[in-house]
């Protein structure tokens, strides 16, 4: 219970460091399932992550592919929208979340994605989407224990967060 607890705040501290702030951020959520290709939600470190996220203020619009219904029993009444699909998560979110691994999240159409976002950040807390094609698309992207893309001209949301955090 201890390691889920740093492994939720880790990933909470990197999207402090992409963000500056969680107050006031609309975030897109993909996955909120334990793991892809289940509906099960128990123990489900998403589910704990979007409370934490809640919790500091920011607004989040969710999607997965089943595990839906569930999450809606579980998290905070007005504190998530849920929406139709990963694009939906995506449209005007200030960062893109991924929480759970799906294969639907990998085949995403990421130009699509970066046009959809307000900025181009995205924080994989599952290692789901590669960092040489992140890299090449131009978004920020953070992952957990690998180095972090960071487009040259990132600007006011540049991160100094490093592979380690």
């Amino acid at each position: 219970m201890r390691i889920n607890d740093e492994q939720r705040e880790r990933f909470l501290r990197k999207v402090r460091s992409a963000l500056w702030t969680i107050r006031g951020k609309r975030l897109g959520v993909l996955g909120l399932a334990f793991k892809g290709g289940t509906d099960d939600i128990r123990e489900s470190p998403a589910i704990s992550i979007v409370e934490g996220l809640i919790s500091e203020g920011a607004e989040i619009q969710a999607y997965d592919p089943a595990a839906m219904e569930r999450a809606q029993e579980a998290l905070p009444h007005g504190g998530v929208r849920f929406v139709n699909s990963g694009y939906d998560a995506a449209e005007g979110a200030d960062a893109l979340l991924v929480l759970t691994e799906w294969n639907e999240f990998k085949l995403l159409d990421y130009v699509r994605v970066r046009k959809s976002l307000r900025y181009p950040i995205i924080i994989d807390g599952r290692n789901l989407l590669s960092p040489e094609e992140m890299r090449r698309l131009e978004f920020t992207y953070l992952s957990i224990g690998r180095p972090d893309v960071i487009p040259t001209d990132a600007g006011p949301h540049r991160t100094a967060v490093t592979a380690d955090d």
